[in-house]
This record gives structure tokens, C-alpha cells and sequence, in this order.
């Protein structure tokens, strides 16, 4: 059984989380941690549990979903595991912090673990999650889904009666609007959804009311 901590953190209210299972080995998924506090209490919480994180994964590499990795990185040596499509962001997060935030990032960018592809799975504890590349937000979007335990973390690609947006730099309407199909055909209706922004949701209530998904 999966245990999800979630973590609404930075002020854009970005969702962060630390997926584990009863092995204790856990992956990280989307550290947005911006302050001090912020950073700690995933770190504390980690500790607590007495966790053992393998992975460091981000949906995307934009700077909201991608505030913490250094502090990941720091504590436990894990180096962020993205897209290669989204390359260009991952790599330039003081770019990112400059140009749409307005601030120079004080801390050293990780240097990037592993470009994920579509068929790889990432392993942890005795679980697994495989890749689903859900280009759109950025062209490097992905879906981690763990079929087992009908779960799936969605990034910006899908949120609760939304989507994530498609008018910065190399996003595309015309590419999200064939991920959500492709989310429609491999992901069930019975899965939950952890979206990048705002609450839980489930595919069925998408399907019924997501004017996108119809």
C-alpha cells in the first residue's frame, strides 16, 4: 500500500509529494519548497518516518515545481529525474527565477540525475510508477501512474475541472489536448488523481465534468 504525504507549498501553492511504501523507500515528487520552513518540514517529516528517498522526480521542469530540488539534492544526494524535452528548463532554473519571478537563486542547481524517457518505470519499495509523457504545459510534461494502487501524480497536465496552461514558452494547445486523450485510453476511471495545483480529484469526476476531457 502507498502512503502520499502532500505539501502545498511556495506562494503559488504548488503541490509536493512523498510517496513511500511499507518498505520505507520512498521517491519525491515535485519538491516546490521555496522557504526555510518549507524545506525542513519535508526534510523532518523524511526523518520521522525514518524514509529512505530513491528518487527525486519532477513532472516538469518548471522553477514552482523545482524550488526544492536543491535541498533534496543537499540532504540526500538525489538528483532531479525529468523529461529530456524539458532540458531547456531544468537546466536554466536561474533563467526561470530571473525572467518570471524577478529574484536570482541564491542556491547551486542540481545537475540533473536522469532524462526519463516513456518506457521507463521508476522502482521503489515494492512498488513501481511508469512514465507517461503528457506533452502540453511544457514539451517535456509527464504523468508518473502507479497501476497497482490506481494512483496518478499529473503534474500541470490535469487539474481538478482544468488544465494546466499552454502559453509559455514552447507550450502547446494542440499537444495537451492529445495528452488528455491519451490519458482518457491508459488511465481508468477509478484512479486518483495528485494534480500539481489544488485538490485530489479522480479520473471519473474529470470525465464527467473536465469540459477538456469530454
Amino acid at each position: 500500500m502507498l502512503n502520499i504525504k502532500k505539501f502545498v507549498v511556495n506562494p503559488i501553492q504548488e503541490n509536493t509529494y512523498i510517496v513511500y511504501d511499507e518498505t520505507n523507500e520512498a521517491v519525491i515528487i515535485d519538491c516546490g519548497s521555496f522557504f526555510p520552513e518549507e524545506h525542513q518540514a519535508i526534510i523532518n517529516y523524511v526523518r520521522s518516518n525514518q524514509l529512505q528517498p530513491k528518487h527525486l522526480l519532477c513532472t516538469h521542469g518548471h522553477l514552482d515545481h523545482c524550488f526544492g530540488n536543491f535541498a533534496i539534492y543537499n540532504e540526500w544526494g538525489l538528483k532531479p529525474e525529468v523529461m529530456s524535452d524539458d532540458e531547456y528548463l531544468i537546466t536554466k532554473l536561474d533563467e526561470q527565477a530571473r525572467n518570471l519571478f524577478g529574484f536570482e537563486l541564491r542556491e547551486e542547481i542540481p545537475p540533473v540525475g536522469r532524462y526519463l524517457t516513456k518506457d521507463d518505470v521508476i522502482a521503489f519499495g515494492t512498488h513501481q510508477l511508469s512514465v507517461i509523457p503528457t506533452p502540453g504545459h511544457t514539451p517535456g510534461s509527464a504523468v508518473f501512474y502507479c497501476k497497482e494502487e490506481n494512483v496518478a501524480f499529473t503534474g500541470d497536465t490535469l487539474f481538478h475541472m482544468s488544465i494546466g496552461r499552454t502559453d509559455f514558452e514552447r507550450g502547446s494547445y494542440s499537444d495537451i489536448v492529445k495528452s488528455l486523450k491519451k490519458l482518457k485510453q491508459l488511465i481508468p476511471s477509478d484512479t486518483k488523481l495528485y494534480t500539481g495545483h489544488g485538490p485530489d480529484t479522480t479520473m471519473a469526476t474529470e470525465l464527467q465534468s473536465n469540459m477538456y476531457l469530454r
